[in-house]
């Protein structure tokens, strides 16, 4: 009995072995799969912060830091690690700093104008009233005793309430006698019949709302301080009909534009027409830049790809964008086309990686050293075959160090897809033949800073006007930009321009139009202009 009891509690204890192992691989699992679990959240979670932070620098950049995407390299730092020595352009020497003492540190008063208080003016073109001051010594009965040796002129900078002004015109009603008919002479010409807005007026509407973003509504209220009362409307009406005026301009400068060997073309968004009750719609000028620096500014509803061969229709030649795909389909449907990337946008990606990887502030060193060359290269106004030289010579290895880099770098296994490092690495060798242009081709630029740089005044007005409220006033928009911004990299007086073409386009053949695009008028017109009455009342 003994030895069957002991047999039976033998069993029993191997049995309860057999089970225990079970449960404590059971309990094993749990704790692999709870901690497999753990661990896959502290990474979820980790990544997050990573990007929230990444956000966070990016802000306290915006508010705090520089907004320039210009890299700053210090006279110490070097590339050796990246390219030799002999890729780098040469530094010129500082000059010595001179101590100069406090007593003759005062700036010299700039030849002809005064200096009283730093301000500057030019006495041709700013109105100056005069205001003599009474001398009690030269007024009394001791007079004789005293004379004049000089005088002491001080300026101040006065305001005027407004600036508008009415014209009158008098045309005398005459009767003739023998005959007793009455005739009176025929009232001035006007830019826009049956309106009672002088070309002055006109064009300072156009002058106050797109060159210096002032609205309708504001320019509006200035008129009723001035004691002028006009509709708001009215106002509108004036700012479309001008601008119908100056489209065959307009269109005279777009198709000269097109004719460019190379074109330089962005987007820019602007809310114009209800797309429903409350809601504007997304639209977007197109900017084109030409050779003879010209710009225009075209309007679509849309950012469709079709836009970009829409506007740019049969151009032949070099067109010079940003990253975005639309321009590089267009170029591969037609073997006249060749597309090159602007590598501002390219130096951009790399920049907001900033912090994020150290290769991000590498890769914006060989990009800095790479645009010190394209400033001494303007700098030193060279000829198209030295440029084509120098880029040949000093560019090319710069930029063959830069694509190997990134090659390089995508080797790395600690890099993943959703890293900014790695997108702007992905962005940089995707668009490696297009960033390349450039370096055979004297007349591209590096990028299209050239353009952007003009079309700041459509983010500027966005700003003040907000919005078109008709896709129609969207396109006058952009008839009366393209012409102001021509002016100004003309050197021309946009006042001078429009009040002169304004009067002048009634009377001017069609068929040669182009004579009054600013580029064309500066040499044919600019030096006897067309005046408004109130200029030749002055």
């Amino acid at each position: 009995m003994a030895l069957r009891r002991a047999c039976g509690w033998l069993i029993q204890y191997n049995a309860s072995m057999s089970v225990t192992p079970k449960s404590t691989d059971l309990s094993s699992d749990k704790t692999t799969r709870s901690n497999a679990l753990l661990v896959a959240s502290n990474e979820k979670l980790v990544e997050q912060n990573r990007k929230l932070q990444a956000q966070v620098d990016w802000f306290k950049r915006q508010l705090f830091g520089r907004k320039s995407e210009k890299r700053l390299i210090d006279d110490e730092v070097t590339q050796q690690g990246l390219f030799t020595d002999s890729h780098l352009p040469a530094r010129t020497d500082t000059e010595p700093t001179v101590t100069v003492p406090a007593y003759e540190r005062k700036k010299a008063a700039h030849p002809g104008t005064p200096s009283d208080s730093g301000l500057r003016f030019d006495e041709e073109q700013v109105p100056m009233e005069v205001i003599e001051l009474p001398s009690p010594e030269l007024q009394g009965e001791q007079s004789d005793e005293y004379t004049v040796v000089s005088e002491k002129v001080t300026y101040r900078l006065a305001q005027r309430t407004g600036s508008y002004v009415i014209l009158k015109y008098v045309r005398k009603v005459i009767k003739h006698l023998p005959t007793e008919s009455i005739t009176s002479p025929p009232a001035p010409e006007n830019v826009l019949g049956k309106s009672y807005a002088d070309v002055s007026f006109l064009v300072g509407l156009l002058i106050d709302k797109f060159n210096y973003h002032l609205p309708l509504y504001r320019q509006h209220q200035r008129l009723l301080d001035a004691g002028i009362r006009l509709s708001r409307s009215t106002l509108t009406h004036l700012v479309h009909r001008t601008a119908m005026l100056l489209k065959p301009i307009f269109d005279a400068q777009y198709q000269h534009v097109l004719l460019s060997r190379v074109l330089a073309m962005d987007e820019t968004p602007i809310k114009a027409g209800r797309k429903k009750k409350g809601y504007m719609n997304q639209a977007y000028y197109w900017p084109i830049y030409g050779d003879a620096d010209e710009v225009v500014f075209c309007y679509a509803a849309t950012r469709a790809h079709r836009r970009v061969e829409q506007f740019l229709g049969e151009f032949e030649g070099t067109l010079l964008s940003d990253g975005y795909q639309a321009y590089q389909r267009y170029a591969e449907k037609r073997d006249s086309v060749t597309h090159a990337t602007c590598w501002a946008h390219l130096r951009r990606c790399f920049e907001q990686a900033i912090g994020h990887d150290a290769g991000a502030d590498q890769a914006l060193d060989i990009i800095a050293a790479l645009y010190r060359i394209e400033a001494e290269m303007k700098a030193s106004d060279i000829s198209r075959e030295k440029k084509l030289q120098w880029r040949s010579e000093k560019s090319k290895p710069i930029v063959d160090d830069f694509f190997a880099f990134c090659q390089e770098q995508c080797q790395r296994h600690d890099l993943l897809p959703q890293d900014k490092f790695s997108k702007a690495l992905n962005y940089a060798r995707e668009r490696e033949a297009s960033s390349r242009i450039f370096l055979s081709d004297p007349d591209v630029q590096i990028d299209t800073n050239h353009l952007e740089g003009n079309l700041r005044p459509i983010p500027l007005g966005r700003r003040n006007w907000l919005f078109c409220w008709t896709e129609i006033g969207a396109e006058y928009v952009g008839i009366i930009q393209s012409l102001l911004v021509t002016c100004k990299l003309h050197n021309v007086n946009p006042y001078t321009y429009l009040v002169d073409v304004l009067q002048r386009i009634s009377v001017h053949p069609a068929a040669d139009v182009e004579e009054l695009t600013p580029r064309v008028w500066k040499e044919k017109f600019a030096e006897t202009p067309l005046v408004s009455d109130i200029d030749r009342c002055q």
